[in-house]
């Protein structure tokens, strides 16, 4: 089993430009790694991470767009895995981070914690790639690959659950006016004429 921050050190290291939305425990841990205009934070609607950055890949589509969903928030919304197939985007990778728990929400049990092949379910669904990972070296071996291959490109990241991070769930910081006009003015250079 891995340490999500490891996972997520490896990911920033590799960004290269990338934008990144993560959802709930992970966005507050990916901001501490990687704090940066082109994330977006998807906090509020459990589940719709992987939603908005099919937003994002479709209307961005020479732009890398990486999704940092938990298990938890996937289960909330399964549908986003044949959605994201069938639209096929060739910029999207989506990373699980599988710890078997509802970490933002008391670290509650997923259903079928332990039991459920997230990769093959996003395999089924018609995805590139689908990969599942429990080693940090081999992850950091292929992550190179993942960012690069056509995706949709799928890998679930079991990690160790752990303490929750602070969340902070301050205002400011997730959804202010400035944060939002920060994420458009990142966006702006990106977009086509």
């Amino acid at each position: 089993m891995m340490q999500r921050m490891a996972c997520f050190e490896k990911i920033a290291a590799a960004r290269d430009g990338a934008i990144v939305v993560a959802t709930y425990t992970s966005a507050f841990e990916w901001h501490r790694v990687d704090p940066n205009p082109l994330n977006f934070v998807s906090v509020g609607a459990m589940g719709q991470a992987s939603s908005h950055a099919l937003g994002l890949a479709i209307g961005l589509s020479d732009q890398k767009i990486i999704v940092l969903d938990g298990d938890g928030s996937l289960l909330m919304n399964l549908s986003t895995l044949t959605t994201i197939a069938n639209t096929a985007p060739k910029n999207l990778v989506h990373f699980v981070v599988e710890n078997g728990t509802y970490e933002a929400n008391g670290g509650h049990p997923t259903p079928a914690q332990g039991k459920t092949d997230l990769a093959g379910m996003a395999r089924a669904a018609g995805y590139a790639e689908a990969h599942s990972y429990e080693g940090l070296n081999q992850f950091a071996v292929d992550l190179p690959g993942l960012l690069a291959a056509p995706g949709p490109t799928f890998a679930a990241l079991k990690v160790e659950a752990g303490d929750a991070p602070p969340l902070n769930y301050d205002y400011d910081w997730l959804h202010s006016a400035d944060r939002r006009q920060e994420f458009r003015d990142a966006v702006q250079p990106l977009l086509k004429d």
